[in-house]
């Protein structure tokens, strides 16, 4: 057996006790943190089998939007093959929610518009955008299509 001893002055004695504390505080936030963007990742709506108008409504109130019965208007695009800097905002927007437009290059969406109806602010007229692939949720936003109106992603702001 061996012993070992050495002789240290309290003040830094309880300096590295401290500093070992604080480590392992640390070390348990980040942990809380990192499940905490998990379980709020998880709780978003899951962007595949969205097949009918009830299935596309439902996925917009999973994000706390009410909107109307039946969509504004319904589109058929086809997203650029090549998109220029004139894109950039846009698919910025789209990456930031988790959708990537750049798998869907050079392939044909539905856009689905659907007038919002519990908007924080009380603003009306304002719409929410899906669009679809597949049926799969491949990009979405919310906007107000008034002049000096507004765009942002599908999370309530």
């Amino acid at each position: 057996m061996l012993i070992v001893t050495a002789k240290m002055p309290k003040r830094k004695l309880t300096l590295g006790v401290g500093l070992a504390a604080l480590l392992c505080c640390c070390a348990i936030a980040l942990n809380f943190g990192q499940n905490m963007l998990e379980a709020s990742a998880s709780a978003l709506p899951s962007p595949k089998g969205v097949r009918s108008n009830q299935d596309r409504i439902d996925y917009l109130s999973a994000y706390g939007w009410q909107v109307s019965g039946e969509p504004v208007s319904t589109q058929e695009l086809l997203i650029p093959e090549e998109m220029d800097s004139s894109y950039s905002e846009y698919l910025a927007l789209q990456n930031g929610q988790g959708f990537d437009l750049q798998k869907y290059a050079g392939k044909r969406v539905k856009r689905y518009t659907y007038e919002v109806l519990n908007y924080p602010t009380g603003e009306t007229g304002v719409q929410a955008n899906l669009l679809i692939c597949k049926n799969t949720v491949v990009g979405g936003e919310v906007l107000s299509p008034r002049l000096d109106g507004f765009l942002h992603g599908l999370a309530k702001p």
